[in-house]
C-alpha cells in the first residue's frame, strides 16, 4: 500500500463519499489510487478548481458532512482558494488535499513551486500541515477531518508527489511518533445555569421581544418556534438562515439586511428585547439603536460571540440544547399587541411582494421571475442563488417550507457559486430537485461551463432535475445599483454592460434542455416545462435591469446619490425611474388585492395573473 492508497483507505473510513476536484501532476500518486479503489470515494470531475471547492462547500451545506476538494501543486491549489474562503466565512467545514513538488526541489524555485503552507495560513489557520514522511499519516488526515467538523472551517493537507508514491508504513510505538485514532462524537455545549437565568430574566422583562435567528439555529426549530410563541415574539432570519425556519409562518419576517424586508426592519427598528442565535450578522445598522433594546446572544462558537451588538447576556452553547435549558424559565406573555402587529407587518409585506411582482417591465419583471417559483417550488426542493441581484429577488420572493433547504454564499458574497453550490447539492441529495438562481454574469464567470459537469454527471442521479435559471439583463446589476445609490454614479457601461448568450442553447448542445423566456406570459410554462423535465434544464429569462433592488428603508443619501447619478447622465435613467417609482408605489397602496384560486396557484399568490 502506497501513501496515496492510504490517504483514500482513511477518507473511506471517515465516510467520505465523494471528492470534488481536478487531476494535475502534483496529485498523479494520489489519481493512480483512486483507479486502484475503484474510484471510491467517488472523483467529481469540476471544469475548475475554484468549481470543485464550491462544489465541496455546496455538498458539505447541504448533507452536514465535511466537504473535500482535491487540486494539483501550484495554480490548481491557487484556484481553490476562492472556494475554500466561502467555506471559511460561512463557517462550512471542507476538507483540501492539496499537491506539492517533490521534496527534493521543494526550496529550488521549482516549476509549480508554490510556499503553500504559507499560501494557505489564513484559510486553514486551524490545521494546514505538509506530508514529509509516510507515518505522519493517518494522523494528518484524522487531525484534518476533526478540525474541520468540529471548528466547522477549513483544514489542508499538503501532500509532496514524490511522498504520495512511498509505500505507506505506520506510526510506530516510538519516540516522536504521533498514533491516531478515528471519530468524534457528537457534543452539545450548553451554558451553565446561571447565565440561562440571567438571559431568562432580561427576555421575560421585555413587552416587544425580537428575534434573529441564523444558520446556527437551523437545528433547533422547534424550540424557536416554542420560543416565539411563548414571548410573542417575531423572528427574521439572516440570509444564511433562510432555511432555519419556515416563512408560511405568520411571526416570520424573512430576511434581514440591505436583501431583506420591511417587516424584518420594523421588527428590529421598534423591539425593546433582541435575541439573537446562531448568527454573525454583520450589519449592525439594521439591528436595533445601541441604547434601544436589552439583548442576549446564543452562539456555539466562543469567538463569534458578543459581536455586532452591546449584549447583557452571551450565552455560549449549542442553540437547541441552550434553548431547552431556557425555555422552562420563560414566561408566556398574555399581551400579544406585539404579536399581532409583527403578524400584520408580514402579512402586508406579502401583498407588497405579489404587486411588486406583477409591476410590468421590459420585457420581464426578475421579480415576477423569481415570484412565480415560490409557490411552484417541491417540497424537497433545495434551491442556491448567487451573489448579485438574484440574491436580493432569492431573500425576498421565496418562501422556503417544510424540507427545502437553500443557501449563497453569504459572508464572502462571491460570485459563481449558485451553479457549483447545485452540482454538489445534487451529490449531497442525488434524490431532490435543486435549482440555481443566478444572474447572467455568475453564468458567464462560470456557471456556463459547470453545466458541462452537470451533462457529465445527472445520468447517475435518481432525480436528475438541476434547474439554473438565469437573469439575463446584460448588466452586472448589483454592481451598477451600488454604484448609483453609493457613489452617485451613473452607469459606466464599459464595465457593466456584458454580452447576450444564449444560454438556453448552448445548454441544449451539451445534450441538457432549455428554454429562451422573452415575454412575461412564457415564465409559468418555463418554470412548469423546467420541473417536470428529465434531465437539468436552463431557462434564460430576459429580464429589465431598471428594476431596482430596493432596500427596505433607503437612506435620505442614497436616494440623493442615485438622483445624483441621473443627473450625471445614466444611460438607463428613464427606465430606471420608472421602474423605480411603480416599484416605491405599491409599498404605499393599502388593501388586499383579489387572487382568483386556480390550480397550481401558490399561496396568496397573485402575481401569477399575467403583469
Amino acid at each position: 500500500m502506497k501513501v496515496s492508497d492510504y490517504i483514500l483507505q482513511r477518507l473511506r473510513e471517515w465516510e467520505v463519499d465523494h471528492v470534488f476536484a481536478y487531476a494535475g501532476d502534483g496529485i498523479n500518486g494520489l489519481l493512480a489510487a483512486w483507479g486502484r479503489a475503484g474510484n471510491h470515494p467517488r472523483f467529481v470531475q469540476s471544469r475548475h478548481e475554484e468549481m470543485s471547492a464550491f462544489q465541496a462547500v455546496g455538498y458539505a451545506k447541504f448533507s452536514g458532512k465535511v466537504g473535500v476538494c482535491a487540486a494539483t501543486s501550484g495554480p490548481g491549489a491557487i484556484h481553490l482558494l476562492n472556494g475554500l474562503y466561502d467555506a471559511k466565512l460561512d463557517h462550512v467545514p471542507v476538507v483540501a488535499l492539496v499537491g506539492q513538488t517533490n521534496r527534493s526541489a521543494m526550496g529550488g524555485s521549482y516549476q509549480q513551486e508554490v510556499d503553500l503552507q504559507n499560501l494557505y495560513k489564513d484559510v486553514a489557520s486551524d490545521f494546514c500541515e505538509t506530508a514529509m514522511v509516510p507515518e505522519q499519516l493517518p494522523n494528518l488526515i484524522d487531525r484534518a477531518m476533526r478540525t474541520a467538523y468540529a471548528k466547522r472551517t477549513v483544514t489542508a493537507v499538503i501532500i509532496p508527489a514524490d511522498v504520495q508514491e512511498l509505500d505507506y508504513s505506520p506510526p510506530s510505538h516510538a519516540f516522536k511518533m504521533v498514533p491516531s485514532s478515528m471519530g468524534l462524537s457528537h457534543y452539545a455545549p450548553v451554558p451553565a445555569d446561571t447565565d440561562i437565568e440571567q438571559a431568562a430574566e432580561v427576555l421575560n422583562a421585555g413587552e416587544k421581544v425580537a428575534v434573529l435567528i441564523g444558520q446556527g439555529a437551523r437545528g433547533a426549530r422547534a424550540e424557536v418556534e416554542e420560543l416565539a410563541d411563548t414571548l410573542g415574539a417575531g423572528v427574521a432570519k439572516a440570509l444564511l438562515g433562510k432555511d432555519a425556519l419556515p416563512d408560511d409562518l405568520p411571526y416570520v419576517t424573512g430576511a434581514i439586511g440591505l436583501l431583506g424586508t420591511r417587516p424584518s426592519y420594523e421588527l428590529m427598528r421598534d423591539c425593546d428585547t433582541l435575541l439573537m442565535i446562531g448568527s454573525s450578522f454583520p450589519y449592525t445598522q439594521f439591528m436595533p439603536e445601541l441604547d434601544q433594546a436589552r439583548a442576549v446572544q446564543i452562539d456555539i462558537d466562543p469567538h463569534m460571540i458578543g459581536l455586532r451588538y452591546p449584549f447583557e447576556v452571551n450565552l455560549v452553547g449549542d442553540a437547541r440544547e441552550t434553548l431547552r435549558r431556557l425555555l422552562p424559565h420563560l414566561r408566556r406573555k398574555d399581551d400579544r399587541a406585539w404579536r399581532g402587529k409583527i403578524e400584520n407587518n408580514v402579512a402586508r409585506w406579502w401583498e407588497v411582494m405579489q404587486r411588486r411582482a406583477a409591476v410590468d417591465a421590459d420585457p420581464i419583471n426578475p421579480e415576477y421571475v423569481v415570484h412565480a417559483l415560490d409557490g411552484r417550488l417541491p417540497d424537497d426542493a433545495i434551491i442556491s442563488a448567487d451573489s448579485g441581484s438574484a440574491a436580493n429577488w432569492y431573500a425576498r420572493h421565496l418562501r422556503l417550507r417544510g424540507r427545502m433547504r437553500g443557501s449563497l454564499s453569504g459572508t464572502l458574497a462571491t460570485m459563481g457559486p449558485g451553479v457549483p453550490y447545485a452540482i454538489g447539492a445534487k451529490f449531497a441529495h442525488p434524490d431532490r430537485p435543486a435549482i440555481a438562481l443566478v444572474g447572467d454574469g455568475a453564468m458567464q464567470m462560470n456557471g456556463m461551463m459547470e453545466m458541462v459537469t452537470a451533462a457529465k454527471y445527472w445520468p447517475q442521479w435518481s432525480d436528475p432535475r438541476l434547474i439554473v435559471a438565469v437573469l439575463n439583463n446584460h448588466d452586472l446589476n448589483q454592481v451598477t445599483w451600488e454604484m448609483r445609490a453609493m457613489e452617485g454614479a451613473p452607469q459606466f457601461e464599459e464595465s457593466q454592460a456584458i454580452p447576450d448568450l444564449p444560454y438556453a442553447e448552448i445548454a441544449q448542445r451539451f445534450g441538457l434542455e432549455g428554454v429562451r423566456v422573452e415575454k412575461p406570459e412564457q415564465v409559468e410554462t418555463a418554470w412548469d416545462r423546467a420541473l417536470s423535465a428529465d434531465r437539468p434544464f436552463v431557462i434564460d429569462f430576459r429580464t429589465d435591469p431598471a428594476v431596482p433592488p430596493i432596500p427596505p428603508h433607503a437612506e435620505l443619501d442614497q436616494i440623493e446619490a442615485a438622483a445624483a447619478a441621473i443627473l450625471r447622465g445614466d444611460s438607463d435613467r428613464g427606465s430606471m425611474i420608472k421602474q423605480g417609482v411603480k416599484a416605491k408605489v405599491q409599498e404605499m397602496l393599502p388593501g388586499t388585492r383579489h387572487r382568483e384560486d386556480r390550480p397550481g396557484a401558490g399561496p396568496d399568490d397573485s402575481a401569477s395573473e399575467k403583469p
